[in-house]
């Protein structure tokens, strides 16, 4: 949160955004997405805004992730990565339930409901639903299964400057019902990519004369296509399952090219490969019934990952200096297993819960860094014993969860728990801990008019760990190391966060969020025995203010025009474990500001836009150095489309139209960082270009 920021500031913003000028179009009929007039259901108190899907209409929606995104004000938040399958952490909702998957992302599982199928969608404060952990405003979509009906995406990328084509990003699904069973199948390549940059980096002395030329072209390619299903078996009666399950590759490739001039060393041909190929899967499930006074739900979810790495750096020197060069390599294997019951019933006029969960996760690690012999030309391999061993955690919690309205506008819900987790590692050196740490939350929800919604929520949390930060790794581009850490925990911290969400009716809508953070054990680089390490720093601190509006224009003439608007501000403390100063929180990100223009022309079936999004970043710290990267300033886009070209919805955009870079500021010390005197500083500034992107987007 920027020293300086308020309320009253985002508030002045707001209103200077949207009077922005825009060229009057032609009146039309079609209104923008505004809560119907439709009874809430009656869980809700009548609190709920309902959409239904002729809110949509003018859009043309293909699947139900189409239509959450045209909901104003509304943004889609995933789980937040935390550990095991826990309390509900995300914002959205299916048939008033939430997904025992968890690398079945939420974006995933929207895609793969067809618009067809979507009755409605109800944006209520999660805080005033049965499923603890929710807090703010929550989406349930309500869809419903009938015959066999399928949907696909196509998503095209090329680019004029150092990228290869992307061919092979797209979905396809389908989904239906057969009798008791409802199925979906998918498969999907969403997250590929391909990425390029080239350009000149100058490495300058401490006294800032060019001492070596670095001139570097970057390429990366990433797939990865998952097969997916899950199943729904709703017989009459009061029970009710789901299966799920995935089997994913991953295809990962980046190469850097470049030729060094000048420095310490003859002119070279600089190469560097790395390449991660692997795969997972994972099977999980849950079945809930009533028992006694209430309801039992059970789940349980494994899942498996082989993840090979491979990174190769070589020199070739112009002149008669042997070839130098490293290779680092690991072969890793993780495993998760997790159990969960959750018995739910009434209890004193609210809504009760006893949940337990035990996890077990592993992590299997071979490391081998190795240095090349001129002499022969192969890799030999040299001593790096910490970056191979095992890490594994068995953790049990148990949560108590209860929930109810005090007046007719004022909810609460309280959660409180504990967990129990043993840390083991094993390899060059072995170790078990055990902690028991307690976990909970208090959320207060007070809707003091059907368009106003104030959400406040305290919370203890317990963070997720990245087991290899335990073992040794080496980063050869840039010449790096971290050591072994046997002693990492995980980090915890006190949470409070308010929310406000405002509908303006046919205007749109505004929310506001505030978020103010006090961890332990915050995690970082920190100094250990043998180097430096992901560690723990005692106490940390971080506040944010993030301000989300959507302004639709209809009330003023303009119809068809929507504006989505984002102002973050966020500010971070942590002392610093090299240096003993204060400084914000390594790569953290103070402020983010996004602009997002739409115009839907009434009695056609163009819309036309544009987005624009720009961040403000922290340098990332080592005990001898400092790097700041950025790729902008400014990301910018603009973007036409025709909702029915053949039946199909077709998209052009034109991406980075603003020629953001990316960018490099690094300072490397002799020593210490800040109290010793500059080794060398790097500055690279490396074009991207624009990028020509296409979409096609339709049903069968």
């Amino acid at each position: 949160m920027h020293k300086h920021g308020s309320a009253t500031s985002l508030l002045t913003l707001a209103v200077a955004l949207t009077a922005a000028p825009v060229a009057a179009q032609e009146t039309g009929d079609e209104p923008q997405p505004v809560p119907t007039d439709v009874a809430a259901p009656e869980a809700y108190d009548n609190t709920a805004l309902i959409y239904t899907t002729e809110d949509f209409a003018r859009y043309a929606p293909t699947n139900a992730l189409d239509m959450l995104n045209r909901v104003p004000g509304f943004q889609i938040r995933d789980s937040d990565g935390q550990r095991g399958l826990g309390q509900a952490s995300g914002n959205v909702l299916f048939n008033g339930a939430r997904a025992s998957s968890k690398s079945d992302d939420v974006y995933a599982q929207l895609s793969r409901i067809p618009a067809s199928n979507v009755t409605r969608i109800e944006i209520v404060d999660g805080s005033t639903l049965d499923i603890p952990g929710l807090a703010g405003q929550v989406a349930n979509v309500v869809f419903e299964s009938g015959g066999m009906k399928g949907q696909f995406s196509w998503r095209p990328q090329f680019r004029p400057h150092f990228t290869d084509p992307l061919y092979t990003k797209g979905e396809i699904s389908v989904s239906g019902r057969n009798g008791e069973l409802a199925y979906e199948f998918g498969f999907d390549n969403g997250n590929s990519g391909r990425g390029g940059a080239g350009g000149i980096t100058l490495i300058r002395d401490a006294a800032g004369e060019v001492i070596e030329e670095r001139d570097e072209v970057i390429v990366s390619y990433y797939d990865s296509p998952r097969l997916s299903a899950n199943l729904t078996w709703d017989p009459a009666g009061d029970t009710i399952a789901h299966f799920n399950g995935s089997y994913q590759r991953v295809f990962d490739r980046f190469h850097q090219d470049g030729v060094y001039t000048g420095g310490d060393q003859a002119d070279r041909d600089r190469t560097l490969r790395d390449r991660g190929d692997g795969w997972s899967y994972e099977i999980g499930g849950d079945v809930e019934f009533g028992a006694g006074p209430g309801r039992l739900k059970l789940i349980g979810l494994r899942r498996y990952g082989d993840e090979p790495y491979e990174t190769t750096l070589i020199n070739d020197y112009r002149d008669d200096t042997p070839d130098s060069g490293s290779r680092y390599t690991q072969d890793a294997t993780t495993a998760e297993t997790i159990a969960r019951g959750e018995y739910s019933f009434k209890l004193l006029g609210g809504d009760a819960q006893l949940a337990g969960e035990a996890a077990f996760n592993t992590l299997d690690n071979t490391a081998g860094l190795f240095e090349l012999d001129s002499a022969t030309g192969e890799f030999l391999e040299v001593s790096f014993p910490g970056g191979s061993g095992g890490v594994s955690e068995d953790r049990y919690e148990v949560l108590a969860s209860y929930g109810r309205p005090i007046t007719g506008k004022l909810s609460l819900q309280l959660i409180a728990g504990v967990e129990n987790s043993t840390i083991t590692t094993s390899g060059a050196t072995m170790q078990s801990r055990a902690f028991t740490r307690p976990k909970g939350s208090l959320t207060l929800s007070w809707n003091p008019y059907p368009d106003l919604s104030i959400s406040t929520k305290v919370s203890r949390r317990v963070g997720q760990l990245s087991f290899y930060d335990f073992l040794a790794r080496a980063n050869l581009n840039d010449g790096t190391d971290n050591a072994r850490n046997n002693d990492l925990r995980p980090r915890q911290d006190w949470s409070f966060e308010a929310e406000i969400n405002k509908s303006l009716g046919p205007w749109g809508s505004t929310k506001v969020q505030f978020v103010a953070r006090d961890f332990e054990d915050y995690v970082d680089i920190v100094p250990v025995s043998g180097g430096e390490a992901v560690g723990n720093i005692d106490n940390a601190w971080a506040r944010a203010i993030d301000w989300n509006s959507t302004i639709t224009f209809d009330p003023i003439g303009l119809k068809g025009v929507r504006g989505d608007f984002r102002l973050l501000l966020q500010e971070s403390s942590v002392l610093d474990p090299f240096t003993g100063k204060r400084r914000e929180f390594s790569g953290f990100t103070n402020a983010v500001v996004e602009v997002g223009l739409r115009h839907d022309i009434p009695g056609s079936d163009w819309a036309y836009g544009l987005s624009a999004n720009y961040s403000d970043n922290q340098p990332s710290f080592r005990s001898d150095q400092s790097s700041w990267n950025s790729e902008g300033p400014v990301f910018a886009d603009v973007f036409v489309e025709h909702k029915d070209v053949f039946g199909l919805r077709v998209r052009a955009t034109i991406a980075n139209i603003l020629d953001a870079r990316q960018l490099r500021e690094r300072t490397v010390f002799t020593g210490l960082r800040n109290e010793s005197p500059i080794l060398f500083t790097e500055d690279r500034d490396r074009l991207i270009g624009p990028i020509f992107a296409f979409s096609v987007n339709g049903s069968f």
